[in-house]
């Protein structure tokens, strides 16, 4: 690590559990961010400054008005300009060290599979079942962990699904692909903001921590966020067996 890093990075390397190796590890790392909105906006902030090395910011939309609210990711004068594009300067302003891919594009097929296979971690900061499924049917398929979150109203939910090891779950085993949840999306639900910024700020903190090989992670428990009476809920998860996804990946 060079000396700005070192200084840059102070804070960070003071701590006994992460140190200059764990550090170095972060600098090192290549993660892909689904989403620059609500949750990739600080989760991609909180993985810049901590100097992740390359964040690709994988999103096919455009800055709106109404994205203001909660997406800190982006300014007034980025309205109508791609958000992975607006990400990325917002970025490169705060940690020009840092790469960042701007992906403009949802991503799909061998696209998607390509994607997920070039990084070391995978963060869904989406806001559908199907990019959610996706995601995860790629991770199971390269083994890469997937820190998932969502945020609607004022519920929030994080998780963490590793099939590097052999008691994880995935996000099939909670959500299963052919069970058709109702989808609550905040551009008709609406959203408290700082819901958004507590879920994805934790989805950067699972992920530090597995790129830095520290702590342990949030893998089999789902936390819930009920942030009108500011209460959270810790749920466990078990692997499911019979699992469409992952199932055949047992013991494999």
């Amino acid at each position: 690590m060079t000396d700005d890093q070192l200084l840059r990075y102070s804070r960070h390397i003071l701590l006994p559990e992460l140190g200059v190796e764990g550090q170095a590890r972060l600098v090192g790392a290549h993660v892909l961010v689904i989403g620059a909105g609500g949750l990739g906006s600080p989760a991609a902030l909180y993985l810049a400054s901590a100097g992740v090395g390359d964040i690709m910011l994988a999103d096919p939309d455009v800055v709106d008005l109404t994205n203001l609210q909660r997406q800190i990711l982006h300014a007034t004068r980025a309205i109508g300009r791609p958000k992975v594009d607006s990400g990325r300067d917002t970025l490169a302003a705060l940690n020009p060290e840092v790469r960042v891919h701007a992906l403009q594009a949802r991503l799909e097929g061998e696209r998607f599979d390509a994607a997920v296979a070039a990084v070391d971690l995978v963060l869904d900061c989406s806001d559908n079942f199907a990019t959610r499924h996706a995601a995860n049917r790629a991770c199971v398929r390269h083994r890469k962990p997937l820190v998932s979150g969502a945020a609607v109203r004022f519920d929030g939910q994080i998780s963490v699904y590793d099939l590097r090891r052999s008691d994880s779950p995935c996000y099939a085993c909670l959500f299963p692909e052919d069970a058709e949840p109702e989808e609550a999306r905040c551009a008709v639900m609406g959203v408290f903001a700082p819901v958004t910024g507590i879920v994805g700020t934790m989805q950067a903190a699972e992920a530090l921590k597995l790129l830095a090989g520290i702590g342990e992670p949030l893998v089999g428990r789902l936390l819930i966020l009920d942030a009108l009476a500011m209460e959270w809920r810790s749920v466990r998860l078990r692997r499911d067996p019979g699992c469409k996804v992952c199932g055949s990946a047992v013991g494999s």
